[in-house]
């Protein structure tokens, strides 16, 4: 059990908070300077933190520097009034940025998980000399609209002719009841998300609700406003880029995918991977739309497998 612990402990980190011209983004990294920086960028409404410690350990380990962040509007990151100063999935891209500019990171291996799976790309697409390696995980093709997709299956109408597959229903349903009012204490914030990571999780591994609680529970007491989270689905339903711009990627891809999302049915990721000129598609047996610790060593030797076929790359 000791060495268990041990080999899902974090390494010790370095906490530093990055300005931009208008927020401020926390950030933490791990490793050795010298090492090739692996950024993770997490999804929409997630934190940082949310990057298992197992992954970070086992990437460090691996000869990575290993940068993760709050986006803004998550987690200790700068909350942003979106009436007053609305802003898109590029801006969120330019924090990522902002991240590598502010930890003096010139190239990175680029890690992103869902919405974070977008920015990478849109990173590969934009901004090619700054990215090593793309590795897009549990996410989707640049450029699908997925709000409009949701909307249809809401009003049970049948997808459009070659459009990918919508989120499961059930999935669906629990959204509808997944983010508490904010006055809500910590249980009954976890009454209400533990159902939501219940079905994003799957069926087919075994669910470990401890796991999923004291995540929750560390995101619940990290947050500046856990409500301001919710506008990066504002964010999202602003169109950025096209599946076709995928075609200009240069950076080696990895795209990995659980055979059991609910959120992006398998489908996503064989097209994200169609998309991009030699991308490889890794299907993970019976993963769903998280990243739960037994997993851990699956994803990080994938990812330092991937990484590593830049010999010599330095942050």
């Amino acid at each position: 059990m000791q060495e268990n612990e041990s080999k899902n402990a974090c390494p010790p980190g370095r906490e530093r908070m990055v300005h931009t011209a208008d927020i401020e983004l926390w950030t933490e990294d791990f490793g050795e300077a010298e090492h090739p920086a692996v950024l993770l960028v997490m999804g929409a409404q997630a934190q940082g933190i949310q990057w298992n410690d197992g992954i970070v350990r086992r990437l460090v380990d691996g000869g990575r520097r290993v940068i993760r962040y709050d986006h803004r509007d998550t987690g200790r990151s700068s909350g942003v009034d979106f009436t007053a100063r609305p802003y898109t999935v590029a801006d969120m891209a330019s924090d990522a940025l902002a991240v590598l500019d502010g930890l003096g990171v010139e190239r990175a291996h680029v890690v992103g998980a869902s919405l974070g799976g977008i920015i990478g790309q849109l990173l590969a697409v934009t901004h090619p000399h700054r990215v090593l390696t793309l590795t897009s995980l549990s996410s989707q093709p640049l450029g699908t609209d997925t709000a409009a997709a949701v909307l249809r299956a809401l009003e049970g109408a049948a997808p459009l002719p070659g459009e990918l597959p919508p989120p499961e229903p059930e999935l669906l349903a629990t959204l509808a009841s997944a983010f508490p009012e904010p006055q809500a204490g910590l249980e009954a914030h976890l009454a209400a998300r533990l159902p939501l990571w219940r079905v994003l999780h799957g069926a087919v591994l075994p669910f470990g609700e401890e796991e999923y609680r004291a995540m929750e529970q560390r995101v619940y007491e990290r947050a500046r406003d856990l409500r301001a989270a919710l506008n990066h689905t504002l964010a999202g339903a602003a169109p950025v880029g096209s599946t076709a711009d995928l075609a200009s990627v240069t950076a080696p891809t990895l795209v990995l995918h659980g055979t059991e999302d609910p959120m992006f049915p398998p489908a996503h990721a064989e097209a994200t991977a169609a998309a991009v000129p030699g991308a490889r598609l890794v299907l993970i047996e019976g993963m769903g739309h998280t990243l739960p610790s037994a997993l851990d060593d699956r994803l990080a030797d994938e990812i330092l497998r991937h990484t590593g076929r830049v010999a010599h790359a330095t942050a």
